[in-house]
């Protein structure tokens, strides 16, 4: 038989899945997991509900989810204030990533260019990537932080048809001060690519506070801008706060004719019933999970205090995870963890490593750990 090549494009040839390393270890502290199971009464209702759903699985589910949608707007109202939202303002599919694959859909695309500020989420260039939207980066601070300026003139060289912006950020736990955000909407008004008459566009930001839940006493959303500005997306995740990462539930909030876009590219019924009726139910008991939030803000605080006393240089952190540094031969650390059965991420900057917020007692495991590796 004559060997059979497959027509691979020519920019996937040769390339890995992404994914972050999957070991059986007791401490897994490497994927920014809620460390908490949700409770019995939690898991009772949601399998509740998913039966309330069966009968109907032969049917194909309600495409456009209102009422999901507005559960979610209502709990953003709840959680940040945020006001005028409805079921029109809001977008859920299958995880914030494929939120984000969504819009790189609608607004990127050949001939089109995505940026955001590295370090950041390194899923951003495979969205990118996927959609065959061209990719660049512009630079954060030595503190992880953004310079305004920075990002403007980056927006007038790029003209980017999608500004990704996290906050707090990935993988160093840094979140933006509202004015950044409003400095980079402001600008972004008239730094899109020429439209069908050639006029410019404006630059569609994104805002992905995947990690907003955990942001420290004081830190605004950006749901607070969007009012303002209806080239503003802000996208949220079911994942983390809620510890529903095996759900895969992701959604952004933004103005209606956004929205309206995303629903062209979005797949016919793409959020199955029960992915609508486990995440209505979760929503129903937000109060109980959220309780959970502030004992993982606590420990993530203790964390950074005990790493900085320990002579690490750690960056700020409004999320549920640490980065820490600066580490001479970092695999080695990560490795010598791992031999004691703790799991973090080898990720960011060289000479940095990052700990997702565990339960008391996995970070206890973890300092141990990292005390015998190190011989501190």
């Amino acid at each position: 038989m004559p060997s059979t090549s497959l027509p691979v494009r020519p920019d996937l040839a040769g390339l890995t899945p992404y994914g972050a390393p999957q070991l059986d270890v007791p401490v897994l502290l490497n994927v920014n997991e809620n460390p908490h199971p949700p409770s019995p009464e939690v898991v009772a209702d949601l399998a509740a509900a998913v039966a309330e759903a069966g009968p109907g699985l032969n049917r194909y589910p309600d495409r456009d989810f209102l009422a999901l949608r507005a559960d979610l707007a209502d709990y953003l109202h709840v959680e940040s204030g945020a006001t005028g939202l409805g079921a029109e303002n809001v977008w859920a599919a299958n995880g914030s990533n494929e939120v984000m694959l969504h819009l790189l859909q609608a607004f990127g695309g050949p001939g089109r260019t995505a940026l955001s500020f590295a370090p950041t989420y390194s899923m951003y260039p495979e969205y990118a990537r996927d959609t065959m939207t061209a990719w660049v980066t512009g630079r954060r601070e030595e503190d992880f932080t953004l310079d305004p300026a920075h990002a403007v003139a980056q927006l007038t060289e790029h003209r980017p048809a999608v500004v990704l912006l996290a906050s707090p950020n990935n993988p160093t736990g840094t979140a933006l001060p509202l004015a950044t955000i409003e400095a980079v909407a402001e600008a972004a008004r008239t730094t899109g690519p020429a439209g069908l008459d050639g006029a410019p566009t404006a630059s569609v930001v994104v805002v992905d506070e995947a990690y907003a839940e955990f942001r420290r006493e004081g830190t605004p959303s950006a749901l607070a801008l969007l009012d303002r500005y209806p080239h503003l997306a802000v996208s949220r995740t079911m994942s983390k706060a809620f510890g529903l990462a095996g759900a895969r539930v992701g959604y952004l909030a933004a103005a209606p004719g956004l929205v309206d876009v995303l629903r062209v590219v979005r797949l016919p019924y793409h959020l199955s019933a029960v992915t609508q009726a486990v995440a209505r139910a979760a929503l129903r008991h937000r109060g109980a999970l959220m309780a959970q939030i502030a004992e993982l803000r606590a420990e993530r605080d203790r964390t950074v205090t005990w790493l900085r006393d320990q002579g690490f240089t750690v960056a700020d952190s409004d999320a549920n995870f640490v980065l820490f540094g600066h580490l001479e031969d970092r695999e080695r650390v990560w490795q010598g963890l791992l031999d004691r059965g703790v799991l973090i991420r080898v990720v960011g900057p060289p000479g940095w490593l990052r700990v997702s917020i565990g339960t008391a007692a996995e970070m206890a495991a973890f300092r141990a750990a990292l005390q015998e590796v190190l011989g501190l």
